[in-house]
């Protein structure tokens, strides 16, 4: 059993991708077309944002955004923007490529996401930006951290690359604090991530719950003057064909690839119920005490990662009974060569996640039975 199977994952929608692919080569433009058009007011009336532009992928997507509030004057250099320590390194780079200072602040261990009891004391003269990450598919946004962005007037920030289609469930047992200023539009159950912040940057990467046939990303926001702006420094930098505002770039998103999305977005909520059907199943049926499962609510799993302390005999007992895995992500940012000035850091709680998670299959392709075998194999492992 493969971990991921692209081509089963896709194989539902390719007489329909044929079609859509078609309309665009009959129509002879490829580029800033109808179909990207099309496929961004569609998306964000999905996600429910005014805005959403699209980009060549999901790193450029956090860049830009990052990029334009420097350009309005929201950020500058060396602003520090607060960040979950155990994330994929995209997030972390497109902070310091905007000359900006990351801040890493630990996850909560019973929920894999930034612990938001940690960030208040994060605060400082510099911080100008929250940005949180919805890791696994789980939504990462709490009240408390929607309070301390409004007390501290920091910007809210998504990164939203693993959670198409996720929603917010607010907490009965929330208190806000005293000097709490209710946001203009109150967050609901309906509403998803991707439109609880000031903006959010999305990765339609093949892998992902919503995924193309190749690159491509987009920024949803509620901000007129963000939107337009990254829009221009996406497409060189222009505000329009040969007037160049700013210092550009190319990152946009063609034609093909969002015609694409748009017929796999009519799909996404029934791709992630079918997801949560299967990690109900692992979360039901595995019992081994030595694999401890995800503590996560409000998920659509687009990774389902289990964790024990045997994590590389957990992981070649599965494959040698014909089941793949992966590892997301065996080592932590800080420890990376190319930020090596934190390499002595210690984040334990990142460190011991990195050690620790193995990704098991976890996909709307899957059928019970394949499943079943992996509980199977799970519950049947002795290190």
């Amino acid at each position: 059993m493969k971990y991921l199977e692209l081509k089963r994952i896709n194989a539902p929608y390719e007489e329909v991708f044929r079609q859509a692919i078609g309309r665009v080569v009959d129509s002879g433009w490829y580029l800033q077309g109808r179909a990207v058009a099309d496929f961004e007011q569609a998306y964000a009336d999905y996600i429910g944002t005014q805005y959403c532009v699209s980009c060549a992928n999901g790193l450029d997507a956090l860049t830009l955004m990052l990029r334009a509030y420097k350009e309005l004057g929201r950020l500058h250099d060396g602003d520090e923007v607060i960040v979950p320590a155990n994330t994929y390194i995209a997030t972390i780079l497109s902070i310091t490529e905007n000359r900006l200072v990351p801040v890493l602040v630990e996850p909560d261990i019973s929920n894999l996401q930034i612990d938001d009891s940690l960030i208040e004391q994060a605060i400082t003269g510099k911080t100008r930006a929250v940005m949180i990450v919805h890791l696994y598919g789980q939504c990462a946004y709490t009240e408390r951290i929607g309070d301390l962005c409004r007390r501290y007037h920091l910007l809210l920030l998504e990164d939203n690359a693993q959670a198409h289609g996720c929603h917010f469930v607010p907490s009965r047992h929330f208190v806000p604090s005293r000097r709490f200023v209710p946001s203009v539009a109150t967050l609901s159950q309906q509403q998803k991530t991707g439109s609880l912040g000031h903006a959010a940057a999305h990765s339609f990467y093949p892998g992902k719950n919503l995924g193309a046939l190749g690159d491509a990303g987009a920024v949803t926001t509620d901000d007129v003057q963000l939107a337009e702006t990254i829009r221009a420094i996406a497409n060189y930098g222009a505000s329009r064909k040969y007037v160049h505002d700013y210092l550009g770039r190319n990152s946009r998103m063609d034609e093909i690839q969002a015609a694409v999305l748009s017929v796999k977005l009519r799909y996404l909520d029934n791709i992630n119920r079918r997801r949560q059907q299967i990690a109900a199943i692992y979360i039901n049926k595995v019992h081994n005490p030595l694999i401890r499962l995800p503590l996560m609510h409000n998920s659509v799993w687009h990774i389902f990662p289990v964790f024990t302390e045997q994590r590389d005999s957990l992981r070649q007992f599965l494959l040698q009974h014909g089941i793949e895995t992966q590892i997301h992500y065996p080592i932590p940012p800080h420890h990376q060569r190319c930020y090596r000035e934190w390499n002595s850091r210690s984040l334990p709680l990142t460190e011991q996640i990195c050690r620790e998670e193995l990704s098991l299959p976890c996909n709307e392709a899957m059928t019970d039975e394949e499943a079943l075998q992996v509980v199977e194999a799970l519950n049947a492992f002795i290190p």
